[in-house]
């Protein structure tokens, strides 16, 4: 969990803890454990993984996907590996940039690099927080947020659904606004 920034037209207090900020908006941000064994380790550590590698790599994360799906009802997951030499990078980078919502939950696990995640505040302010390995995140249906890479251009996330049918981005007219980019 490494941190936020605001959006140039937010305003804030440096006490304003984001865990809580998005618990208002119903969404989970907290830290799993990765794993550990060799094999696991050995494909966290590939830039790219063909699909017989992703699927040994969430094979290797069932310890964490049976208890979720088990509480929270996931059905399936699948694995998006995003690398600096991707050929599909900038157009899957701009398309989930964009402010958006879903009409299901959208739930990422990161396990790999980082990314950043934006959300629009139910007072208006937007904020961007810095995910890494580790992190989980659930977004509830109907959220306002985004998604685009930083500087590394590289991240590794389980994404767990509970139905698959809701995952197509609503775009929102709330203007987005502008944030440092690291």
């Amino acid at each position: 969990m490494k941190g936020m920034q605001w959006g140039s037209a937010s305003t804030h207090t440096a006490a304003e803890d984001p865990v809580a900020l998005l618990a208002n908006l119903g969404v989970v941000w907290e830290a799993l454990a990765l794993p550990e064994h060799p094999e696991a380790l050995a494909l966290l550590a590939r830039p790219t993984l063909d699909a017989l590698e992703q699927e040994a790599l969430l094979r290797a994360l069932d310890p964490v996907f049976h208890p979720l799906q088990a509480e929270r009802g996931y059905r399936e997951r699948d694995l998006v590996v995003l690398y600096p030499e991707h050929p599909d990078l900038e157009t899957l980078d701009r398309r989930f940039g964009g402010i958006h919502r879903h009409d299901d939950e959208e739930v990422r696990y990161i396990v790999d690099g980082e990314g950043v995640f934006g959300f629009v505040l139910d007072d208006g302010r937007q904020l961007e927080l810095t995910v890494e390995a580790g992190d989980y995140l659930h977004i509830p249906a109907g959220v306002e947020h985004w998604f685009r890479l930083n500087g590394l251009r590289r991240i590794k996330a389980v994404r767990y659904f509970s139905a698959r049918g809701g995952w197509v981005p609503v775009y929102s007219d709330t203007p987005q606004q502008q944030f440092p980019h690291a």
